[in-house]
């Protein structure tokens, strides 16, 4: 079989994979149809991940899982635009990380909303001028994203979804060799998070390292700077159709973000991997013991904790702390109902969703 058979033989199945989508999107359709005469919700994690668990199964193919998730997430996306478009809110600029979580969960054809603050994608959700909001929570280098832990705090929003993004950053130039390069524009905690590469590549001392708010707005400028570079991400890269030069260039390959998906009043069904967090706003934080009996009693259940996060109660003369408690488990299981009706008022309950990390 020659060159000219095998592009053949692609294009014949091009044509079965068409057609199936199609059939797939007739059956969606139907779908949605039932969903809105019945105000269904259209966003479904649990049921996602139980397609992309069972396609793994049986999956006998070269696909690796991670291949089959992102093909699959733009056939969900593209599903649920035909079912009901709904629009996304994200922290920009247009080409964050955080623009590519969002687009690698609700695809290329969902309808976005790029805002300027985490407090600006809290209050488009909760307004109703967008229906889901993406947020980053914490990275694993760095540690949390303190302002949207207290506006899980201050605002009335659901998590309906974790996303784990490992960061890369990629090098990226006009320029036709590291030579002719005058300038390298990033954020700063970029800079920190490449400092390897910049050492090992960058030898000239004369060229100017110079950080701007965003690895976004770094390449943009790269575009329009023929002596300059940019490390940024792979879709700020392509957004702004700027060479890369080299990829993966962090110093550590276990860089991962954390990104939360929230939504209004909306309700996951338990699945059987599910993750729950609360805010805990206990009586009497400064009474000896009164963390370590709050702690016990998911101890004493068998539930696992997975994340504390203490933060100030402000407003006060006193350094007492409510918590971010994060832990394995739906709201409704029976043993963390006994811990929510003991605490009663003092715990707010912000989601239980589909556990990834």
């Amino acid at each position: 079989m020659d060159l000219l058979d095998l592009r053949n033989k692609i294009d014949e199945l091009d044509n079965q994979l068409l057609h199936l989508l199609n059939e797939r999107m007739e059956v969606v359709k139907k779908v949605g149809d039932l969903k809105r005469s019945s105000n269904a919700i259209i966003y479904r994690p649990e049921r996602e991940k139980q397609i992309l668990d069972r396609l793994e199964r049986n999956n006998n193919g070269l696909l690796t899982r991670s291949a089959i998730d992102a093909i699959f997430f733009e056939i969900f996306a593209v599903s649920r635009n035909l079912e009901l478009p709904e629009r996304v809110a994200y922290l920009g600029p247009e080409g964050s990380f955080t623009h590519q979580a969002a687009e690698g969960r609700f695809g290329a054809m969902s309808e976005y909303l790029v805002l300027p603050s985490i407090h600006s994608v809290f209050e488009s959700v909760e307004t109703g001028r967008a229906k889901f909001g993406v947020v980053p929570i914490e990275n694993n280098q760095e540690g949390i994203v303190v302002e949207t832990v207290d506006y899980l705090r201050e605002k009335n929003l659901t998590i309906v979804a974790e996303v784990l993004l490992p960061i890369h950053f990629s090098f990226v130039s006009q320029a036709d060799s590291l030579k002719d390069i005058k300038r390298i524009y990033s954020k700063d905690i970029a800079f920190r998070q490449c400092g390897k590469f910049l050492k090992e590549y960058i030898s000239d001392e004369s060229v100017e390292i110079i950080p701007v708010e965003s690895t976004s707005k770094a390449a943009k400028i790269a575009a329009t700077e023929p002596d300059s570079a940019a490390i940024c991400s792979s879709i700020s890269a392509r957004i702004f159709e700027v060479p890369m030069l080299f990829e993966n260039i962090e110093d550590s390959d276990q860089n991962i973000t954390r990104f939360l998906i929230l939504a209004k009043d909306i309700v996951n069904a338990k699945s059987e991997e599910d993750k729950t967090t609360i805010i805990a706003n206990l009586p009497n934080t400064n009474r000896p013991g009164i963390l370590y009996d709050f702690l016990k009693d998911f101890n004493d259940r068998g539930v696992n904790l997975t994340k504390i996060e203490s933060r100030p109660v402000r407003g006060e003369a006193s350094f007492r702390a409510w918590f971010l408690v994060e832990f394995i488990g739906h709201y409704d299981d029976p043993v963390i109902q006994e811990i929510i009706q003991k605490y009663g008022t003092h715990l707010k309950w912000l989601g239980s969703y589909v556990r990834v990390s």
